[in-house]
C-alpha cells in the first residue's frame, strides 16, 4: 500500500511534509500535502483525497487567476470528491498588498466575500516572506478537523 501511495505521490507531483503543531497545549502531527494544480492533473489528483481531514485552498492576492480559481475549479472539485471535509481559505503574499499599488491585487474584503461564498470553515491571510499568520493557518485546519470529529461523536446512527 505505501509503495502505491508512494507511486501515486511522484506521479501526481505532491510536496509532501509532516510538521508537529501545539494547539491549546495539545501537540498535533501534520501531514501536508501539496498537489499539482496543473489541468493535466485533474483525473488523477482526486485520488489523493480520500482520509483528508481538511483542505487549505490556496490563492495569491496579487494573481487575479489563483483567486478565480477557487470558485471555479477547486470548489466544484473538492465538493465533489470530499463535500464534508472542511475547508481553510487562505491568501497568500500578504506582502505585496502593502507594497504595490496594483488595483488587481485583492484586498481583505475580496478574500472575506470569496470565503462567505464558497462557505469555508476559516479565512486568513498570510506571508511567507514577513513570516505572517503561517502558524495561524495550520492552527485553523487543526480546530476545523478537532470540530468536525466533536460533531461526529454527537451523532448516533441506528440502522
Amino acid at each position: 500500500f505505501h509503495r502505491i501511495v508512494y507511486e501515486i505521490c511522484s506521479l501526481l507531483r505532491f510536496e509532501n511534509s509532516t510538521t508537529t503543531i501545539s494547539v491549546d497545549g495539545s501537540e498535533y502531527i501534520l501531514q501536508i500535502w501539496d498537489t499539482a494544480g496543473q489541468e493535466d492533473y485533474d483525473r488523477l489528483r482526486p485520488l489523493s483525497y480520500p482520509n483528508t481531514d481538511c483542505f487549505l485552498l490556496c490563492y495569491s492576492i496579487a494573481h487575479k487567476d489563483s483567486y478565480q480559481n477557487i470558485q471555479e475549479k477547486w470548489i466544484p472539485e473538492i465538493r465533489h470528491y470530499a463535500p464534508r471535509t472542511p475547508i481553510i481559505l487562505v491568501g497568500t503574499k500578504l506582502d505585496l498588498r502593502k507594497s504595490s499599488n496594483d488595483p488587481k491585487v485583492k484586498s481583505v474584503n475580496d478574500g472575506e466575500l470569496l470565503h462567505k461564498t464558497i462557505k469555508s470553515k476559516y479565512f486568513i491571510e498570510c506571508s511567507a516572506l514577513e513570516r505572517i499568520n503561517l502558524e495561524v493557518v495550520f492552527e485553523y485546519a487543526v480546530r476545523a478537523v478537532l470540530q468536525k470529529e466533536a460533531k461526529r461523536k454527537t451523532i448516533c446512527k441506528i440502522i
